[in-house]
């Protein structure tokens, strides 16, 4: 828990939360689709994300479908009153495993029964839109339909807090026009900061920013350069990566995801990791870094 809590807390509205959280996707079968291959091991990963101090875990009910929810609940409930429960909608999955757009209004209701449903709750914590222009990135297009389906559940008390992933700086801030936005959950990394503005405007307003893929799509050159650092640092490249993040921005919650309580200490281990100004500045020029 000391570990955990050196990286310190952060406000999602009037919950408090560990800035090192745990991301539930890998728990569910392989493209988080289907069962998990081993369902004992992933309770005790989810046990021991709670025994080690982490305050919030990430998920979404299109994960299996249905399948992280439903561990998080045999798992976990009745929840500690510390915990928090974040998950996304906006996506249902195909029987063959696709990813497909679902952000009618009826379906985004259908959406948040199935995670309150399925996680055993009478409110959610916190629910992430998750903005399906382009699957794999974000792309414009107006929100404010199914931002509003989401702002009216909120007001029906079934959502405690509104969150937005995927998407662009334009996005977030026509959402913020809507409802109050407490989280933005986009893909970013040491190679990858295209979100590097967003990053910190958000920070002025205290709103906080959630990555994705935390060691995702780097080069052989910026991964040469990563393994140095990690070397430097007697650490392994994930917890390099991650402790980057941490050091990054005070905004900035991390999500990592595993489904081997070995792997989970480790990531945990990144909250104690402190970068040296060389190695953050050795690493700051990962980004722009050319194979």
């Amino acid at each position: 828990m000391a570990e955990v809590t050196r990286g310190g807390t952060f406000q999602l509205g009037d919950l408090a939360v560990t800035r090192l959280g745990y991301g539930a996707m890998q728990l569910a079968g392989p493209r988080a689709f289907g069962p998990p291959k081993d369902r004992a091991a992933a309770i005790a990963v989810l046990r021991s994300v709670i025994e080690s101090g982490i305050t919030h875990i990430d998920t979404s009910d299109y994960y299996g479908p249905h399948v992280t929810n439903q561990l998080i609940r045999e798992a976990l409930h009745p929840y500690p009153d510390a915990l928090t429960i974040v998950t996304k909608v906006g996506a249902r999955r195909g029987s063959d495993g696709s990813w497909n757009v679902a952000i009618s209004a009826a379906e985004l209701e259908s959406a948040v029964h199935d995670n309150l449903r399925h996680l055993g709750v009478d409110a959610l914590d916190v629910v992430n839109f998750r903005v399906m222009f382009d699957v794999l990135a974000p792309a414009e297009g107006d929100i404010e339909e199914p931002l509003t389906a989401l702002a009216q559940l909120q007001e029906k008390g079934l959502i405690r807090h509104i969150g937005l992933s995927n998407a662009t700086a334009r996005q977030v801030a026509q959402g913020r026009t809507i409802t109050d936005i407490v989280c933005v959950q986009n893909r970013y990394n040491l190679a990858f900061r295209n979100d590097d503005a967003l990053i910190d405007s958000l920070a002025e307003d205290g709103i906080a920013y959630v990555p994705f893929f935390p060691l995702g799509g780097f080069s052989p050159l910026q991964a040469d350069a990563l393994n140095h650092a990690a070397d430097r640092c007697n650490a392994t490249p994930m917890q390099v990566a991650l402790a980057w993040l941490l050091q990054r921005s005070p905004n900035i919650l991390l999500i990592p995801g595993t489904s081997s309580v070995e792997h989970l200490q480790q990531n945990i281990g990144s909250a104690g990791l402190h970068l040296p100004e060389d190695i953050l500045a050795s690493l700051d020029t990962i980004g722009s870094a050319k194979t």
